[in-house]
């Protein structure tokens, strides 16, 4: 694959993951305060999932910014 063609779908691939990563937190969400059990007993399962679920998309960011700065325009830190 090209690099320009790569760049081009790497934001897209961001977005994407961003709105399956909140689609799938929500539904964990909705399925953990469905369960009859009282909220001090859930509210860990909620933080723990979140901290997964988000800490997951953190690392995808990250390996796609890694990417476009490794296949992005090639530029000298001292001009502008």
């Amino acid at each position: 694959m090209k690099n320009g063609k790569l760049l081009k779908i790497i934001p897209w691939v961001k977005r994407v993951l961003a709105i399956l990563t909140i689609v799938i937190w929500i539904a964990v969400i909705l399925k953990i305060a469905g369960s009859p059990a009282p909220f001090l007993e859930e509210a860990p399962y909620c933080i723990a999932s979140t901290m997964i679920i988000f800490g997951l998309l953190t690392a995808a960011f990250k390996g796609l910014e890694l990417l476009e700065k490794r296949f992005g325009p090639k530029t000298s830190e001292g001009r502008k």
